[in-house]
């Protein structure tokens, strides 16, 4: 129902009211807003791993000349740059998913480099962007690798002032390499961070093999590598999550017992634990005397890496104090993985094999539209080429008809008439001094043309034939992994993921003796075997 309200009401003088009803309308909204959330905010794209925040930084970035080998600019600068052109959100969510691609315990491959503080696994945060600096990382140059060659789709910007990228190139496939985490409205995506070299050795063999199976891929592709390494236990819940793109993964801190110190040192913690509460927590459980038999808790952690001391007694078991540490703090974490991405413009839960052809498809659109790019380039340079070839063959003729001319437009005209000349090659003619057109050479037209008719002939070999198109592309991969590929750090065991209350108490011999009464009583061995001040041994 519509009414148009008079000036007469005092409540909406010359306004047009629209009565809808509550619900409805809530609904409605509500929906509209969890989809611009779900589509524009949290969840990554399934093709360049990125949310659209992150996207737009890098991209801003690369428009200031912020590579790895240029200066470094404060913070304030780039983030002030994203808000005003593409992104108009808060400047402290900016700026936070600035800071977080440029941690090396969040990002298995950092994709910023930062000058400054930029936060640590302690917690702390990082210094505000007008005292920090920073600029691209250099593998994040594979992020934008040929974007000026209109090899991704553009959008108008909010204010339809300026285009950007609707996706990445991003050969380097960052999804999986860098992970993402997010919470949308009620949904939630959570994919753990892989090691390159595994990655791309799983993609080249799923491009060889596509009816491959998640075992095939997994031969390769062994699991999830965090930036803070540590233990993961089991692969059950690897595959689960491969094999669904949902799963567990069961992650433990590498931990070492030296006997003689009576200590449990630990230098890896799991991914996204904070390492100052995790101390802290250990405190607490030593305080509310939840586990018994420490002396000692020291964070000896510095440039020579991470390192947390617990000491013990030394009537203490030391593997229960460790699988009581595990079982009640952060020492072992899980990883619900969640594989949501938006894939077509609609969130979805993807497994690792569709995942990878995602990544396959766009790399080879990216790639043809490259070539396509750069034989249109070609092709527009050989028929200016041939013009020249012309050009020398008549120079004489050509620059008398200049001469004689009384404009540019009749140069051309007089040009084309003559010598059957295009439009596009009787401009470069004339566009050229009468110095240079007089010391136009032959022999290098004719060289140049002779490169370009083996480009063009390749190019297309590219754009015809899938073979030629896929070795492209694996070529390309194997250069990556070869400049940035490294060692695996989560050392990955098959174990049991659970521990159980078994482990929890300390394994002793033990004597059960049963009085004439009926009462039974359990004692330790050595209790036997000790002889008290003042007590009498066994005689004859």
């Amino acid at each position: 129902m519509e009414h148009n309200y008079q000036s007469n009401d005092i409540s909406f003088p010359l306004q047009r009211i629209e009565e809808r009803n509550m619900e409805k309308e809530v609904k409605q909204s509500f929906i509209e807003y969890s989809m611009s959330v779900i589509t524009s905010r949290a969840l990554p794209d399934v093709r360049d791993g990125m949310k659209p925040g992150q996207r737009r930084i890098l991209y801003a970035m690369y428009e200031d000349n912020l590579t790895h080998e240029k200066p470094f600019r404060k913070s304030a600068t780039t983030v002030g740059n994203v808000l005003g052109r593409y992104h108009p959100h808060g400047d402290s969510a900016v700026y936070g998913t600035m800071v977080r691609m440029a941690q090396d315990f969040s990002l298995r491959y950092p994709l910023i480099e930062g000058h400054g503080n930029f936060g640590n696994v302690d917690g702390d945060g990082a210094a505000a962007y007008r005292y920090t600096e920073a600029r691209m990382a250099r593998i994040a140059d594979y992020m934008m690798s040929d974007i000026e060659k209109n090899v991704v789709p553009m959008t108008r910007n909010f204010d339809n002032t300026r285009d950007e990228p609707t996706v990445l190139p991003s050969r380097l496939p960052n999804l999986l390499v860098n992970g993402s985490v997010g919470i949308a409205v009620g949904m939630a995506t959570n994919i753990p961070p892989h090691n390159l070299t595994e990655v791309i050795d799983g993609i080249v063999y799923r491009i060889d093999n596509p009816e491959c199976t998640v075992d095939d891929l997994m031969m390769f592709i062994k699991g999830p590598d965090f930036p803070t390494a540590a233990v993961i236990y089991g692969s059950r819940g690897i595959r689960e999550a491969y094999e669904t793109g949902r799963g567990k993964v069961y992650i433990r801190a590498r931990a070492t017992i030296d006997e003689e110190k009576r200590q449990i040192i630990f230098t890896e913690i799991p991914y996204m634990v904070n390492k100052a509460m995790l101390v802290e927590s250990i405190a607490t459980l030593h305080r509310d005397k939840k586990i018994e038999g420490l002396t000692a808790l020291r964070d000896e952690s510095g440039r020579g890496g991470m390192r947390i001391v617990v000491e013990y007694r030394r009537d203490a078991n030391a593997e229960v104090i460790l699988n009581q540490l595990y079982k009640f703090t952060q020492l072992q974490d899980t990883c619900s993985v969640n594989m949501l991405v938006i894939d077509g413009g609609e969130p979805k839960t993807l497994n690792l094999p569709t995942i990878l052809d995602k990544y396959i498809g766009f790399q080879k659109e990216v790639i043809e539209r490259r070539t396509r790019f750069d034989l249109e380039k070609a092709q527009k340079e050989m028929h200016i080429l041939e013009g020249y070839r012309i050009a020398t063959e008549n120079i004489d003729e050509i620059i008398k008809i200049i001469k004689t001319s009384a404009s540019i437009p009749e140069a051309k005209e007089a040009l084309s008439a003559r010598f059957a000349l295009s439009d596009a090659q009787a401009q470069a003619i004339v566009d050229m001094t009468l110095g240079k057109l007089s010391g136009l050479e032959r022999q290098k037209v004719e060289d140049r043309i002779a490169k370009l008719t083996v480009l063009i002939a390749d190019l297309n070999e590219i754009l015809s034939d899938e073979n030629k198109l896929s070795g492209l592309l694996k070529d390309e991969l194997i250069e990556i992994k070869r400049k940035y590929g490294d060692e695996r750090r989560s050392e990955l065991v098959e174990a049991t993921e659970e521990i159980d209350l078994e482990d929890l108490i300390e394994r002793h011999t033990c004597v059960i003796t049963v009085s004439h009464t009926g009462y039974i009583k359990r004692q330790r061995a050595d209790v036997y075997s000790a002889q008290n001040r003042g007590g009498q041994g066994v005689i004859g």
